[in-house]
């Protein structure tokens, strides 16, 4: 895809994939990387921005002898995305009304 993912847009889909159940960064960046073509090192700042909001939480587990940084959506973080999304709903409608796209 050759358009740039806006960061509202990807802030909305990291807080979307945590939604469904805490998840450690390297686990967040390969479901994201699934949906969009970003690098690696796109999601930690993404991160370090949405818990500097208050929007995450962290722990840490212990795995084979070292710790992986959990991330968990605090509700601050939900009712970012339900804004997002809700800003996504009407900007989406506007996008395909100029584009042409009927909204049966």
């Amino acid at each position: 895809m050759a358009i740039q993912i806006p960061t509202r847009i990807l802030d909305g889909a990291v807080l979307a994939f945590l939604m469904k159940g805490d998840l450690y960064g390297y686990a967040l960046t390969q479901s994201v990387q699934k949906i969009f073509d970003i690098s690696e090192s796109t999601i930690y700042p993404v991160l370090r921005r949405l818990k500097k909001q208050n929007c995450l939480e962290t722990y840490d587990e212990p795995y084979q002898g070292r710790n992986r940084r959990y991330y968990h959506i605090t509700a601050e973080g939900i009712a970012l995305l339900k804004t997002i999304q809700s800003e996504w709903t009407e900007f989406n409608g506007h996008v395909n009304q100029v584009l042409g796209e009927k909204d049966d």
